[in-house]
Protein backbone atom coordinates (compact mmCIF):
# COMPACT_ATOMS: atom_id res chain seq x y z
CA UNK A 1 0.00 0.00 0.00
CA UNK A 2 1.39 3.28 -1.00
CA UNK A 3 1.23 5.62 1.64
CA UNK A 4 1.13 9.42 3.11
CA UNK A 5 0.02 11.54 5.96
CA UNK A 6 -1.28 15.21 5.42
CA UNK A 7 -0.95 17.41 8.35
CA UNK A 8 -1.45 21.00 9.16
CA UNK A 9 0.83 23.72 10.14
CA UNK A 10 -2.34 24.31 12.75
CA UNK A 11 -5.97 23.58 13.13
CA UNK A 12 -8.16 25.36 10.75
CA UNK A 13 -5.58 25.17 7.98
CA UNK A 14 -7.48 23.08 5.77
CA UNK A 15 -5.98 19.76 6.11
CA UNK A 16 -9.61 18.01 6.02
CA UNK A 17 -10.70 19.22 2.62
CA UNK A 18 -7.51 18.49 0.90
CA UNK A 19 -7.61 15.27 2.67
CA UNK A 20 -11.44 14.45 1.77
CA UNK A 21 -10.57 16.32 -1.94
CA UNK A 22 -7.45 13.86 -2.36
CA UNK A 23 -9.22 10.45 -0.87
CA UNK A 24 -11.92 10.83 -3.21
CA UNK A 25 -9.99 11.89 -6.57
CA UNK A 26 -7.24 8.89 -6.02
CA UNK A 27 -10.81 6.57 -5.14
CA UNK A 28 -12.20 7.55 -8.52
CA UNK A 29 -9.51 4.62 -10.32
CA UNK A 30 -7.87 3.21 -7.27
CA UNK A 31 -8.87 1.62 -3.91
CA UNK A 32 -7.79 3.99 -0.98
CA UNK A 33 -7.56 3.34 2.54
CA UNK A 34 -7.95 6.52 5.53
CA UNK A 35 -6.98 6.57 8.68
CA UNK A 36 -7.35 9.98 10.95
CA UNK A 37 -4.63 10.68 13.78
CA UNK A 38 -6.50 10.45 17.36
CA UNK A 39 -9.61 9.82 18.11
CA UNK A 40 -12.23 11.41 15.74
CA UNK A 41 -15.59 10.23 14.30
CA UNK A 42 -16.46 13.09 12.15
CA UNK A 43 -13.87 13.35 9.60
CA UNK A 44 -13.66 9.63 9.57
CA UNK A 45 -17.29 9.71 8.07
CA UNK A 46 -15.94 11.87 5.43
CA UNK A 47 -13.46 10.12 4.76
CA UNK A 48 -15.08 6.40 4.02
CA UNK A 49 -17.86 8.50 2.08
CA UNK A 50 -15.82 9.61 -0.25
CA UNK A 51 -13.73 5.98 -0.39
CA UNK A 52 -16.39 3.70 0.12
CA UNK A 53 -13.97 1.87 2.92
CA UNK A 54 -14.40 2.38 6.55
CA UNK A 55 -11.54 5.17 7.88
CA UNK A 56 -10.26 3.89 10.90
CA UNK A 57 -8.28 5.51 14.00
CA UNK A 58 -4.72 5.82 14.81
CA UNK A 59 -3.80 7.21 18.32
CA UNK A 60 -0.40 7.04 19.94
CA UNK A 61 -2.03 7.97 23.65
CA UNK A 62 -4.88 5.22 23.65
CA UNK A 63 -3.20 2.40 21.55
CA UNK A 64 -0.32 0.38 22.07
CA UNK A 65 2.60 0.33 19.39
CA UNK A 66 0.85 -2.97 18.24
CA UNK A 67 -2.17 -1.86 18.38
CA UNK A 68 -1.96 1.09 16.41
CA UNK A 69 0.35 -0.88 13.80
CA UNK A 70 -2.09 -3.93 13.62
CA UNK A 71 -5.07 -1.47 12.64
CA UNK A 72 -2.69 0.29 9.76
CA UNK A 73 -2.08 -3.59 8.66
CA UNK A 74 -5.68 -4.52 8.83
CA UNK A 75 -6.48 -1.95 6.88
CA UNK A 76 -4.29 -1.61 3.99
CA UNK A 77 -5.94 -5.18 3.03
CA UNK A 78 -6.87 -5.05 -0.43
CA UNK A 79 -5.92 -1.37 -0.85
CA UNK A 80 -3.50 0.52 -3.39
CA UNK A 81 -2.95 3.70 -1.27
CA UNK A 82 -3.34 4.71 2.40
CA UNK A 83 -4.15 8.66 3.23
CA UNK A 84 -3.69 9.49 6.89
CA UNK A 85 -5.30 12.49 7.44
CA UNK A 86 -3.48 14.39 10.65
CA UNK A 87 -4.75 15.84 13.65
CA UNK A 88 -4.32 19.66 14.82
CA UNK A 89 -0.86 21.01 14.10
CA UNK A 90 1.47 18.47 12.86
CA UNK A 91 3.54 18.48 16.50
CA UNK A 92 0.47 18.94 18.88
CA UNK A 93 0.22 16.37 20.91
CA UNK A 94 -0.69 15.20 25.03
CA UNK A 95 1.99 17.25 26.31
CA UNK A 96 4.48 20.20 25.41
CA UNK A 97 7.72 18.00 25.31
CA UNK A 98 6.95 14.38 24.08
CA UNK A 99 5.01 13.79 20.27
CA UNK A 100 2.84 11.18 21.94
CA UNK A 101 -0.69 11.34 20.91
CA UNK A 102 0.54 13.87 17.76
CA UNK A 103 0.46 13.25 14.20
CA UNK A 104 4.65 13.57 14.55
CA UNK A 105 3.84 9.80 16.41
CA UNK A 106 1.94 8.36 13.35
CA UNK A 107 4.25 9.81 10.72
CA UNK A 108 7.57 8.65 12.36
CA UNK A 109 5.83 5.32 13.27
CA UNK A 110 5.26 4.08 9.97
CA UNK A 111 7.86 6.67 8.11
CA UNK A 112 5.59 8.28 6.52
CA UNK A 113 6.07 11.07 3.77
CA UNK A 114 4.26 14.41 5.37
CA UNK A 115 2.68 16.56 2.94
CA UNK A 116 2.10 20.25 5.08
CA UNK A 117 -0.73 21.85 4.53
CA UNK A 118 -0.53 25.94 5.64
CA UNK A 119 -2.52 28.55 5.74
CA UNK A 120 -0.84 31.00 3.35
CA UNK A 121 -3.50 33.74 3.79
CA UNK A 122 -1.50 36.90 3.43
CA UNK A 123 1.78 35.55 3.74
CA UNK A 124 4.40 34.55 1.38
CA UNK A 125 7.95 34.66 2.15
CA UNK A 126 6.72 34.22 5.61
CA UNK A 127 5.38 30.72 4.54
CA UNK A 128 8.89 29.69 3.29
CA UNK A 129 10.05 30.55 7.31
CA UNK A 130 7.14 28.49 8.50
CA UNK A 131 7.73 25.27 6.41
CA UNK A 132 11.23 25.55 7.45
CA UNK A 133 11.12 25.35 10.29
CA UNK A 134 8.31 22.64 10.83
CA UNK A 135 11.17 20.95 8.82
CA UNK A 136 13.87 21.21 10.92
CA UNK A 137 11.69 20.80 13.97
CA UNK A 138 12.17 16.85 13.87
CA UNK A 139 14.73 15.46 11.75
CA UNK A 140 12.77 12.13 11.66
CA UNK A 141 9.79 14.07 10.17
CA UNK A 142 10.06 14.09 6.14
CA UNK A 143 8.14 16.45 4.75
CA UNK A 144 8.03 15.93 1.12
CA UNK A 145 5.41 18.28 -0.26
CA UNK A 146 3.55 21.32 0.49
CA UNK A 147 0.39 22.57 -0.15
CA UNK A 148 -0.71 26.47 0.44
CA UNK A 149 -4.08 27.04 1.31
CA UNK A 150 -6.33 30.53 1.15
CA UNK A 151 -4.13 31.80 -1.54
CA UNK A 152 -5.36 35.33 -3.32
CA UNK A 153 -3.98 35.33 -7.17
CA UNK A 154 -1.25 34.20 -9.10
CA UNK A 155 0.44 36.55 -7.80
CA UNK A 156 0.24 35.86 -4.19
CA UNK A 157 1.13 32.03 -5.16
CA UNK A 158 4.43 32.57 -7.22
CA UNK A 159 5.99 35.07 -4.17
CA UNK A 160 5.27 31.65 -1.77
CA UNK A 161 5.83 28.96 -4.23
CA UNK A 162 9.20 30.29 -4.92
CA UNK A 163 9.97 31.01 -1.44
CA UNK A 164 9.03 27.93 0.09
CA UNK A 165 11.03 25.85 -3.00
CA UNK A 166 13.90 28.12 -2.66
CA UNK A 167 14.63 28.30 1.18
CA UNK A 168 13.05 24.63 1.98
CA UNK A 169 14.33 22.70 -1.02
CA UNK A 170 10.67 21.12 -0.93
CA UNK A 171 8.04 20.75 -3.69
CA UNK A 172 5.09 23.08 -3.16
CA UNK A 173 2.00 20.48 -4.42
CA UNK A 174 -0.74 23.03 -5.09
CA UNK A 175 -2.01 26.09 -3.70
CA UNK A 176 -5.95 26.38 -3.00
CA UNK A 177 -7.68 29.55 -3.90
CA UNK A 178 -9.39 30.91 -0.86
CA UNK A 179 -13.28 30.42 -1.29
CA UNK A 180 -16.38 30.87 0.86
CA UNK A 181 -17.70 28.08 -0.67
CA UNK A 182 -14.77 25.64 0.13
CA UNK A 183 -16.05 25.39 3.90
CA UNK A 184 -16.99 22.35 5.12
CA UNK A 185 -20.73 23.26 7.24
CA UNK A 186 -19.97 23.03 10.91
CA UNK A 187 -22.01 22.87 14.39
CA UNK A 188 -21.34 22.76 18.10
CA UNK A 189 -18.99 19.65 17.68
CA UNK A 190 -17.34 20.26 14.70
CA UNK A 191 -18.55 19.22 11.01
CA UNK A 192 -21.96 18.09 10.20
CA UNK A 193 -22.23 14.34 10.69
CA UNK A 194 -21.72 12.82 7.09
CA UNK A 195 -24.34 10.43 8.17
CA UNK A 196 -26.69 13.34 8.51
CA UNK A 197 -25.56 15.90 5.36
CA UNK A 198 -25.89 12.76 3.11
CA UNK A 199 -29.36 12.81 2.76
CA UNK A 200 -29.56 16.36 0.92
CA UNK A 201 -28.45 17.35 -2.64
CA UNK A 202 -27.01 19.96 -1.25
CA UNK A 203 -24.37 18.26 1.04
CA UNK A 204 -23.02 16.02 -1.73
CA UNK A 205 -22.69 19.56 -4.31
CA UNK A 206 -20.49 20.84 -1.66
CA UNK A 207 -18.27 17.65 -1.27
CA UNK A 208 -17.85 17.71 -5.40
CA UNK A 209 -17.32 21.17 -5.48
CA UNK A 210 -14.71 21.20 -2.73
CA UNK A 211 -13.26 18.11 -4.58
CA UNK A 212 -13.28 19.70 -8.29
CA UNK A 213 -11.80 22.92 -6.82
CA UNK A 214 -9.02 20.98 -4.88
CA UNK A 215 -8.37 18.52 -7.92
CA UNK A 216 -7.63 21.42 -10.33
CA UNK A 217 -5.39 23.32 -8.18
CA UNK A 218 -3.61 20.51 -6.59
CA UNK A 219 -1.48 18.46 -8.34
CA UNK A 220 -2.71 14.77 -7.99
CA UNK A 221 -0.16 12.94 -10.04
CA UNK A 222 2.39 14.55 -8.02
CA UNK A 223 0.58 13.60 -5.15
CA UNK A 224 0.33 9.86 -6.33
CA UNK A 225 4.21 10.01 -6.46
CA UNK A 226 4.77 11.43 -3.34
CA UNK A 227 3.23 8.21 -1.79
CA UNK A 228 5.68 5.16 -0.65
CA UNK A 229 4.93 1.65 -0.15
CA UNK A 230 4.40 1.62 4.16
CA UNK A 231 2.18 -1.71 4.42
CA UNK A 232 3.55 -3.08 7.92
CA UNK A 233 4.69 -6.39 7.97
CA UNK A 234 2.45 -9.19 8.02
CA UNK A 235 2.56 -10.37 11.71
CA UNK A 236 0.18 -12.23 14.46
CA UNK A 237 -1.39 -8.28 15.21
CA UNK A 238 -2.56 -8.10 12.04
CA UNK A 239 -4.95 -10.26 12.20
CA UNK A 240 -6.39 -9.25 15.51
CA UNK A 241 -9.34 -7.71 13.82
CA UNK A 242 -10.40 -10.88 11.66
CA UNK A 243 -13.64 -12.04 11.88
CA UNK A 244 -14.46 -14.65 13.86
CA UNK A 245 -15.60 -18.25 11.61
CA UNK A 246 -19.18 -18.39 13.46
CA UNK A 247 -20.67 -15.46 15.23
CA UNK A 248 -21.91 -16.59 18.98
CA UNK A 249 -24.10 -13.53 19.49
CA UNK A 250 -26.14 -10.97 17.97
CA UNK A 251 -25.33 -6.84 18.97
CA UNK A 252 -27.82 -4.32 17.70
CA UNK A 253 -25.59 -0.98 17.14
CA UNK A 254 -28.03 2.13 16.86
CA UNK A 255 -27.64 4.17 13.67
CA UNK A 256 -29.22 6.84 12.30
CA UNK A 257 -29.22 11.09 11.87
CA UNK A 258 -29.17 11.21 16.02
CA UNK A 259 -26.72 8.35 16.77
CA UNK A 260 -23.71 8.04 14.19
CA UNK A 261 -20.55 8.76 16.41
CA UNK A 262 -18.41 5.48 15.68
CA UNK A 263 -15.17 4.44 15.10
CA UNK A 264 -14.79 2.71 12.00
CA UNK A 265 -12.80 0.08 13.75
CA UNK A 266 -16.09 -0.98 16.29
CA UNK A 267 -17.90 -3.47 13.66
CA UNK A 268 -14.33 -5.32 13.14
CA UNK A 269 -13.49 -5.31 16.62
CA UNK A 270 -17.03 -6.73 17.46
CA UNK A 271 -17.20 -9.47 14.62
CA UNK A 272 -13.46 -10.45 15.36
CA UNK A 273 -15.07 -11.07 18.89
CA UNK A 274 -17.66 -13.75 17.72
CA UNK A 275 -20.68 -10.81 17.29
CA UNK A 276 -23.00 -10.40 14.06
CA UNK A 277 -23.32 -6.53 13.93
CA UNK A 278 -27.18 -5.20 12.97
CA UNK A 279 -27.98 -1.62 12.58
CA UNK A 280 -31.18 0.35 13.74
CA UNK A 281 -32.33 3.18 13.93
CA UNK A 282 -33.54 5.07 17.55
CA UNK A 283 -35.66 7.76 15.36
CA UNK A 284 -37.55 5.43 13.17
CA UNK A 285 -37.70 1.61 14.36
CA UNK A 286 -38.36 -0.29 16.69
CA UNK A 287 -36.54 -2.11 18.66
CA UNK A 288 -34.68 -5.44 17.06
CA UNK A 289 -34.33 -8.62 19.04
CA UNK A 290 -30.67 -8.99 19.97
CA UNK A 291 -28.26 -10.19 22.54
CA UNK A 292 -26.42 -6.95 23.29
CA UNK A 293 -27.03 -3.36 22.14
CA UNK A 294 -24.82 0.02 21.67
CA UNK A 295 -25.59 3.44 21.47
CA UNK A 296 -23.22 5.49 20.47
CA UNK A 297 -22.69 9.04 20.03
CA UNK A 298 -24.15 11.97 17.98
CA UNK A 299 -26.49 14.68 18.49
CA UNK A 300 -30.06 13.08 20.12
CA UNK A 301 -30.08 16.89 21.10
CA UNK A 302 -31.44 18.11 17.68
CA UNK A 303 -33.73 15.40 17.31
CA UNK A 304 -35.50 15.56 20.71
CA UNK A 305 -38.67 15.58 19.86
CA UNK A 306 -38.75 12.67 17.30
CA UNK A 307 -36.70 10.52 20.11
CA UNK A 308 -39.58 11.15 22.15
CA UNK A 309 -42.84 10.67 19.49
CA UNK A 310 -40.71 7.11 19.31
CA UNK A 311 -42.54 6.00 22.39
CA UNK A 312 -42.37 2.26 21.54
CA UNK A 313 -38.66 2.25 20.76
CA UNK A 314 -37.79 4.42 24.36
CA UNK A 315 -40.20 1.67 26.36
CA UNK A 316 -38.36 -1.31 24.56
CA UNK A 317 -35.26 0.08 25.63
CA UNK A 318 -36.32 0.70 29.28
CA UNK A 319 -37.70 -2.92 29.21
CA UNK A 320 -34.62 -4.57 27.86
CA UNK A 321 -32.35 -2.73 30.82
CA UNK A 322 -34.48 -4.58 33.32
CA UNK A 323 -34.52 -7.87 31.84
CA UNK A 324 -31.00 -7.48 32.33
CA UNK A 325 -30.00 -7.48 28.67
CA UNK A 326 -25.99 -5.91 28.17
CA UNK A 327 -26.45 -2.43 26.77
CA UNK A 328 -23.29 -0.25 26.51
CA UNK A 329 -23.76 4.15 25.99
CA UNK A 330 -21.30 7.02 24.78
CA UNK A 331 -22.28 10.35 25.17
CA UNK A 332 -25.47 11.01 23.10
CA UNK A 333 -26.37 7.33 23.66
CA UNK A 334 -26.07 8.25 27.45
CA UNK A 335 -28.26 11.02 27.44
CA UNK A 336 -31.27 9.36 25.47
CA UNK A 337 -30.87 6.79 28.34
CA UNK A 338 -31.54 9.01 30.92
CA UNK A 339 -35.02 10.51 32.15
CA UNK A 340 -35.37 13.71 30.03
CA UNK A 341 -33.02 15.73 27.75
CA UNK A 342 -33.98 19.83 28.42
CA UNK A 343 -32.63 22.22 25.89
CA UNK A 344 -32.41 26.14 27.43
CA UNK A 345 -33.45 29.45 26.14
CA UNK A 346 -30.79 30.48 23.43
CA UNK A 347 -28.82 27.24 23.25
CA UNK A 348 -28.07 27.54 19.46
CA UNK A 349 -30.60 30.36 19.00
CA UNK A 350 -33.31 28.67 20.51
CA UNK A 351 -36.74 31.43 21.54
CA UNK A 352 -37.77 28.93 24.71
CA UNK A 353 -36.91 26.10 26.65
CA UNK A 354 -37.72 22.60 25.38
CA UNK A 355 -37.79 19.40 27.08
CA UNK A 356 -38.26 15.85 26.30
CA UNK A 357 -38.90 11.99 27.79
CA UNK A 358 -35.81 9.90 27.08
CA UNK A 359 -35.83 5.99 28.09
CA UNK A 360 -35.65 6.41 31.61
CA UNK A 361 -32.80 3.77 32.10
CA UNK A 362 -30.92 5.79 34.44
CA UNK A 363 -32.31 7.74 37.29
CA UNK A 364 -31.24 11.29 35.84
CA UNK A 365 -31.59 14.28 33.51
CA UNK A 366 -29.57 15.85 30.79
CA UNK A 367 -29.58 19.55 30.44
CA UNK A 368 -28.07 21.73 27.50
CA UNK A 369 -26.18 23.62 27.40
CA UNK A 370 -23.41 23.52 30.19
CA UNK A 371 -19.42 24.10 29.89
CA UNK A 372 -17.70 22.60 27.42
CA UNK A 373 -15.61 19.01 28.61
CA UNK A 374 -12.97 18.17 25.75
CA UNK A 375 -9.42 15.92 26.24
CA UNK A 376 -8.40 12.39 26.84
CA UNK A 377 -9.91 10.34 29.38
CA UNK A 378 -7.74 7.74 31.58
CA UNK A 379 -9.60 5.51 34.01
CA UNK A 380 -10.35 2.20 35.51
CA UNK A 381 -13.88 0.56 35.00
CA UNK A 382 -14.86 -1.94 38.00
CA UNK A 383 -17.28 -4.57 36.00
CA UNK A 384 -18.83 -7.59 37.47
CA UNK A 385 -16.76 -9.13 35.45
CA UNK A 386 -13.51 -7.49 36.52
CA UNK A 387 -11.48 -4.32 36.61
CA UNK A 388 -9.63 -3.01 33.11
CA UNK A 389 -7.86 -0.03 32.85
CA UNK A 390 -9.20 2.13 29.95
CA UNK A 391 -8.16 4.96 28.02
CA UNK A 392 -10.57 7.40 26.06
CA UNK A 393 -12.00 10.61 24.84
CA UNK A 394 -14.65 13.11 25.86
CA UNK A 395 -16.30 15.85 23.94
CA UNK A 396 -19.89 17.04 25.18
CA UNK A 397 -21.85 20.70 25.84
CA UNK A 398 -23.99 18.39 28.21
CA UNK A 399 -24.63 17.56 31.88
CA UNK A 400 -26.49 15.13 33.36
CA UNK A 401 -28.03 14.93 37.15
CA UNK A 402 -27.90 11.79 38.55
CA UNK A 403 -29.61 10.92 41.35
CA UNK A 404 -28.23 10.26 45.03
CA UNK A 405 -27.16 6.25 45.03
CA UNK A 406 -26.53 5.81 41.38
CA UNK A 407 -23.63 3.38 41.04
CA UNK A 408 -20.45 4.33 38.80
CA UNK A 409 -18.61 1.78 37.32
CA UNK A 410 -15.57 4.60 35.80
CA UNK A 411 -13.06 6.58 38.13
CA UNK A 412 -10.96 9.02 35.78
CA UNK A 413 -7.46 10.04 36.70
CA UNK A 414 -8.10 12.21 34.17
CA UNK A 415 -11.05 13.95 32.51
CA UNK A 416 -14.49 15.26 33.75
CA UNK A 417 -17.36 12.32 33.63
CA UNK A 418 -20.43 12.56 34.71
CA UNK A 419 -19.88 14.22 37.97
CA UNK A 420 -16.33 15.30 39.15
CA UNK A 421 -13.90 12.15 37.60
CA UNK A 422 -17.16 9.61 38.13
CA UNK A 423 -18.24 8.18 34.95
CA UNK A 424 -19.78 5.21 33.58
CA UNK A 425 -23.17 4.75 35.42
CA UNK A 426 -24.21 1.31 35.71
CA UNK A 427 -27.76 -0.04 36.61
CA UNK A 428 -28.79 -3.69 35.75
CA UNK A 429 -26.25 -4.78 32.83
CA UNK A 430 -26.75 -1.09 31.13
CA UNK A 431 -23.35 1.18 31.60
CA UNK A 432 -23.53 4.51 29.83
CA UNK A 433 -20.55 7.13 30.13
CA UNK A 434 -19.96 9.99 28.36
CA UNK A 435 -16.44 8.35 27.83
CA UNK A 436 -15.86 7.57 24.26
CA UNK A 437 -13.63 4.13 24.69
CA UNK A 438 -11.47 3.53 21.24
CA UNK A 439 -12.72 -0.45 20.48
CA UNK A 440 -8.85 -1.82 19.46
CA UNK A 441 -7.82 -0.66 22.90
CA UNK A 442 -10.71 -1.49 24.86
CA UNK A 443 -11.52 -4.67 22.86
CA UNK A 444 -11.07 -6.79 25.82
CA UNK A 445 -13.41 -4.78 28.11
CA UNK A 446 -15.78 -5.08 25.18
CA UNK A 447 -15.66 -8.80 25.25
CA UNK A 448 -16.03 -8.82 28.96
CA UNK A 449 -19.06 -6.50 28.76
CA UNK A 450 -21.11 -8.28 26.99
CA UNK A 451 -19.95 -11.56 27.80
CA UNK A 452 -18.23 -12.78 23.86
Amino acid sequence: MRSLLISGDRSGAGKTSVTLAIAGLLAQESAVQTYKVAMDYIDTSYLAGVTGRPSYNLDTFVQTPEETAGLFCYGSEGAEYGIVEGVRGLYEGVDALTDVGSTASVAKMFDLPVILVINARSITRSAAALVKGFAAFDPDIRIEGVILNNVMGERHIGKATKAVEHYCGIPVLGAVPRRPEMELAMRHLGLVPYREGSDTAEFHDRISFITSVIGEYVDIDRIRDTAQDRTPCPNAVCGMLDACPEASMRIAVAYDEAFNFYYGELNAVLRSLGAEVVHFSPVHDRLPEADGYVFGGGYPELFLEELERNDAMREAVRETAENEIPIYAECGGLMYLTRSLTLEKGWQGRDERLSCEMCGVFAGDTRMPVRKALGYVVGTASLPDGEFGFRGHEFHYSGISMDAGVRYAYRLSRGTGIAGGLDGALTHRTLGAYTHLMPVSSRTMLKSFFGL
